[in-house]
């Protein structure tokens, strides 16, 4: 079977909690209380026939689950029969309770409210049609395996025999861990699953499927592996070795025989779940914690003697608690490793670390993802190469190209005017600018693009489609996606697709595949003779290009700052690889750059917080992103339908952000969105899609700049927000943000909409005037966006543009050739004609991309941008003294004269040496 109709049967449903058996579950568990008690209360015939109907109803979806299990609800049912009020309000605030505490857990024997020291529950799914007898057999000889066992980890199995089933349990019960499955199965449940919302998803997920090509369980397998790659899938089959399908060991954890003991399955369900359990560096930190050393290292303050022996800042030592120190060294021995060489612990983190997050190999960085972007560009880049790069790229983009000596092309993302910010960069701008350099020859110079993904608002890529496309123009082209904020996006499907490092893996396949051969076969022959060469520039943009699987190269990065939408330390950053010629070309080089870039004291807690960030997400992941997802839609839905807070404030949607032409599927809101398949068409399809987490929250209408309502909500509500423009405030949604907290801030946004409210109905109107043109000043007044503009001549390499960037950083340090103009004077000064050019770069932060860099062309557009900026904090600009910039008599004496670089002049057929 192809992964490609899998894809879309566990998609964007599982963003809804309207169709979600768990949300189902939980409301009729309490209504069957609140029933119960009101019958408690005073006898009333009808809350008996509504307690009976609601529990009919849940035995249809609690089979999806080991607790209570289906002997508990006919335990249930029969007290209602009888009218047994004392004992039936027992039964049922026992269930609730424990469900509420334990979960599937109060399943187990012994079942207790868990803390640190007791056993880790899991679920195993048996797909299986066992009768209720043989269940019961297989489930009382699992525990005496059990028995007698050491106690980290304790299980349960629920049954289920159907692919429908296996399917929606896998999604809802998060207990789930392991699936073993027989060889066949039905399709269909045996007893149907009625309710609307749930029942239309499976309908939906059988129509899907079609008819197998392969066993029922190769087509469940890919499905689950789809869905939750960190499960354990086991098959248990009659078959001989030599009748197992091609594809078994590829999608099974492991496969078992008839003839197997039972007692290996036991274990092997164990060692499964406790590979993911396993945090290698984190457990060893933990182990040298708690031995006794005499510590003649470097370090005072491990241990904490230095510390808790001192009268003056032991309060420190009471403030972050004995372990923090007692963790704290400088060794690389006793099991800690080195993260410049690892070889022990850190280095199976790493490789766990790369299996996660679907990378070929992945590497811990402890000084942020500004470090691990220039640790990319060292490796990648040579003095002279040309880098295709968003000029909203973060910073640290820019300084290491100025690291590398490699020369941007910059290139401009589409504009969101009305509300001061940027989107994404379009694939035709990157096609246009990498066609234009191959019409001038210089494209064996190009080496890497860069793009950022997500960027701040939210606005996502269709990784698969660019590399893709870029590639049939230049087969050696390197990708550097930096998704430092976009760690979670690998635990939900829908998200994950357009991940760098999935649609690196799928780019690959592809090309391998005989499908895709045939299919470029194909396209080449309706190119011509020619082949691209024989087509205009113009026709190209037009044509969707694919590549020569004989020439392309998947070569991807992938920079993920984990602590920002992960349980990471802050500064514990990743970088992961898939890149075909990595041990021929970079391995090297990149060992270098890593070198150079991370110190030889890494903390110990933040390669502990990476390696543990793993782990929760493998064992949670799903769960958590999934909730977090709901919980984000939620707000949507509540702010756009509260008709007070909606008056002021709303939170931007997909039409907003993503212009139409960008947005084939048609997708326009989440908020109230009912069609989820538009969702998946518009994944699938759009070129930029919204992730819905990003909640950028627009103020214009409360007369506030996003900078003004930011205080706000820090100071009246505790609220902190991530980043503001003009007109926006930015909230992330993140696997730390509950329902309690977005509870919270929709209660603060009511109540500053209602004292607005109630302040605009009684003011006069002078009083509406200026409130009027403070609104006016923040949506229809707003400055335009400096776009790049380009390079001075002076260090501008070509037609195309692009700058050196080295040249202009290095050379602006040179005594007497840079000044300051005041902003009030620079407008003046270019309406004079004197080209003003930047010395500096020129970064406001949040949310740290620059709006100058050095050798760039001030234009007047970025004069009237930087008078209105609503940031305080702008670096590399001196409100007491104006922007840096060359001085004339600086850039009369290069007039002429563009300053190269060394390795600018080497010819590009010399260049293979470099590399």
């Amino acid at each position: 079977m192809g992964d490609t109709p899998l894809k879309k049967v566990n998609g964007s449903a599982l963003l809804s909690d309207r169709a979600s058996p768990a949300h189902l579950r939980v409301d009729l568990w309490n209504h069957i209380r609140e029933g119960v008690e009101r019958i408690a209360a005073g006898w009333q015939e009808a809350d008996w026939a509504e307690i009976e109907s609601e529990l009919l109803r849940l035995e249809e979806i609690e089979r999806l689950w080991v607790y209570p299990g289906a002997e508990r609800i006919d335990e249930m049912r029969r007290l209602v029969r009888g009218r047994d009020v004392p004992e039936l309000r027992a039964r049922i605030n026992e269930a609730v309770d424990k469900l509420s505490a334990l979960g599937d857990r109060a399943g187990a024997d012994g079942a207790d409210e868990p803390d640190e020291r007791a056993p880790r529950y899991f679920t195993v799914l048996l797909v299986d049609t066992l009768l209720p007898e043989q269940l019961r057999t297989l489930r009382d000889e699992l525990r005496d395996l059990r028995a007698g066992e050491r106690g980290d980890l304790v299980y349960e199995v629920v049954q289920l025999g159907s692919f429908e089933e296996a399917w929606l349990a896998v999604t809802c019960n998060m207990d789930v861990q392991a699936v073993v499955m027989r060889h066949t199965f039905p399709v269909r449940a045996a007893q149907l699953i009625t309710a609307p919302g749930i029942r239309a998803e499976l309908d939906k997920a059988v129509m899907r499927l079609g008819r197998p090509s392969g066993p029922i369980c190769e087509a469940l397998a890919l499905a689950l592996r789809h869905l939750r790659p960190e499960l354990d899938l086991y098959l248990l089959t009659n078959e001989s070795l030599t009748m197992a399908e091609e594809r078994t060991a590829e999608l099974f954890t492991r496969v078992f025989y008839r003839f197997e003991a039972l007692n290996e399955l036991h274990m092997t369900l164990l060692d499964g779940v406790r590979a993911r359990m396993s945090a290698p560096f984190f457990d060893a930190l933990r182990e040298y914690a708690n031995r006794p050393i005499g510590n003649f290292h470097a370090l005072p303050i491990a241990r904490g003697h230095s510390v808790f022996n001192s009268r003056w800042i032991r309060d420190f030592g009471r403030f972050y608690g004995e372990n923090l120190f007692m963790a704290e060294s400088s060794s690389t021995a006793g099991g800690l490793d080195s993260l410049l060489d690892p070889t022990g612990t850190i280095r199976e983190a790493q490789e766990l670390a790369a299996r996660c997050f679907g990378a070929q190999r992945t590497f811990f960085v402890t000084n942020g993802t500004s470090t691990a972007n220039k640790i990319v560009h060292m490796a990648m880049l040579r003095p002279g190469d040309i880098v295709l790069i968003d000029r909203n790229c973060h910073k640290s983009h820019h300084y290491g190209l100025v690291l590398s000596g490699a020369r941007p092309v910059y290139l401009d993302a589409y504009p969101l005017q009305q509300f001061a910010t940027y989107g994404g960069v379009p694939l035709r701008t990157v096609k246009k600018t990498l066609l234009q350099l191959r019409r001038e020859g210089r494209l064996p110079r190009v080496r890497l693009v860069v793009l950022t993904n997500v960027t701040f608002d939210g606005i996502v890529y269709h990784p698969e489609r660019v590399m893709e496309e870029l590639l049939a123009i230049h087969p050696d082209l390197c990708f550097l996606w930096d998704e430092a904020w976009f760690a979670y996006a690998r635990f939900l499907p829908l998200m994950r697709q357009r991940t760098g490092m999935a649609a690196a893996r799928a780019l690959a396949e592809r090309l391998t595949s005989r499908a895709y051969r045939e299919e470029f076969r194909a396209f080449r022959t309706t190119l011509g003779p020619q082949g691209l060469d024989g087509l205009s520039d113009q026709q190209l943009l037009k044509l969707h290009l694919l590549p020569d699987p004989e020439r392309a190269r998947v070569r991807v990065y992938v920079t993920q700052s984990t602590h920002k939408s992960l349980s990471a330390f802050r500064q514990a950053s990743m970088i992961h690889v898939r890149d075909e010629l990595f041990e021929t070309e970079t391995a090297a080089p990149f060992t270098e750059a890593f070198f150079t870039h991370t110190s030889t004291s890494p903390n110990h807690q933040l390669v502990a917080s990476l390696d543990v960030a793993r782990k929760q997400m493998e064992l949670e992941g799903f769960a958590m992103v999934k909730d977090t997802y709901q919980l984000a839609l939620r707000m949507r839905d509540q702010v756009s339908s509260d008709p007070l807070i909606s008056r002021y404030l709303s939170v931007l949607e997909q039409e907003q952000l993503v212009p139409e032409e960008f947005r084939p599927s048609g997708f326009a809101r989440y908020a109230h969105t009912r069609e989820l398949e538009a969702v998946e068409v518009a994944f699938d399809e759009d070129e930029f899609v919204l992730d819905p987490t990003r909640l950028t929250v627009y103020t214009a209408l409360t007369g506030k700049n996003g900078f003004e309502f930011r205080g706000v909500l820090m100071k009246e509500l505790g609220v902190q927000v991530n980043h503001t423009s003009i007109n926006t405030v930015l909230m992330n949604a993140t696997i730390g943000v509950t329902w309690g907290a977005l509870s919270f801030l929709l209660d603060g946004f009511r109540r500053q909409a209602a004292a607005l409210d109630a302040r605009l109905a009684h003011i006069g109107a002078e009083e509406q005037r200026l409130f009027d043109a403070r609104i006016r000043a923040i949506t229809t007044e707003l400055p335009p966006l400096p776009d790049f503009g380009g390079f001075h001549p002076t260090f501008r390499g070509s037609v195309v543009g692009e700058g050196d960037l080295r040249a202009a950083f290095f050379r602006a340090f040179a005594a007497g050739v840079s000044e300051y103009v005041p902003l009030a004077d620079a407008a003046a000064a270019l309406e004079a004609g004197r080209p003003l050019v930047s010395s500096r770069f020129v970064v406001p932060y949040p949310p740290g991309f620059p709006i100058l860099v050095p050798g760039q062309l001030v234009s007047p557009q970025i004069v009237e941008f930087m008078r209105k900026l609503d940031v305080k904090e702008v670096h590399g600009y001196r409100p007491d003294r104006g922007l840096a910039v060359f001085t004339s008599e600086a850039l009369e004496r290069s007039a002429g004269q563009p300053a190269a670089t060394v390795a600018a002049r080497i010819p590009p057929e010399a260049r293979t040496e470099l590399h």
